[in-house]
């Protein structure tokens, strides 16, 4: 049932629904899926990611995961001395 439900490009949300919980965690846990219901449609907690992979979008909203899509991150290094430091400072062992 899981190669039948994850054979497709679009994955956004997925429905299961049954009555025994064990087995809608078993098939939520095997789903290629942005969002799983387990016996409910379309309902979404505005702190609760939403989005999906594949060809479903790209990135999250809702949430602090869309928060963390919103972020650019960078590192900075900063040698406060005037001499050089690491590898720069031996020139014999600089590329080339």
């Amino acid at each position: 049932m899981l190669d039948t439900a994850n054979n497709s490009p679009y994955t956004l949300a997925a429905s299961v629904w049954t009555k025994s919980l064990s087995k809608a965690h078993t098939m939520a846990r095997g789903l290629n899926s942005g969002l799983v219901w387990i016996n409910a449609h379309h309902l979404n907690d505005p702190s609760s990611p939403w989005g999906g992979w594949g060809d479903s979008g790209l990135g999250k909203e809702n949430g602090y995961a869309a928060f963390r899509e919103s972020l650019r991150q960078n590192s900075v290094v900063v040698n406060l001395d005037e001499r050089p430091m690491g590898w720069f400072a031996n020139r014999s062992a600089r590329y080339g």
